[in-house]
């Protein structure tokens, strides 16, 4: 999933302009280099299992949070698999990330 939204992300930024004709297979490119080397890991995790997290956490903080499913669907996956820091650079999902207690880099 993660992998998909990455790829979608930098076709669509490509597509609005945000990043020149090219750059989008470049960094989708430098992605791939990085995952061969190891430097990132891809880690396999059970959909279903997200999925109920997602649901908890939607009942838990959308009402007075208003967050995105995709966004919701990122951290119950960062929860899940246990994750260490949680990347983002949407303030919003970095509000429910930490109240879920994953450390967010600045």
């Amino acid at each position: 999933m993660g992998e998909y939204e990455l790829a979608n992300a930098l076709r669509f930024s490509e597509f609005r302009k945000g990043i020149a004709p090219g750059e989008a297979a470049l960094f989708w490119a430098q992605f791939e280099a990085d995952r061969a080397s190891g430097r990132l890991l891809i880690q396999v995790c059970n959909l279903a299992d997200v999925v109920d997290e997602a649901k908890r956490l939607s009942a838990t903080y959308t009402l007075t949070g208003g967050h995105r499913g995709f966004d919701i669907l990122h951290v119950a996956t960062a929860l899940i698999v246990k994750a260490r820091r949680f990347l983002t650079f949407d303030g919003n999902q970095k509000k429910l990330a930490e109240a879920e207690g994953l450390v967010v880099p600045v």
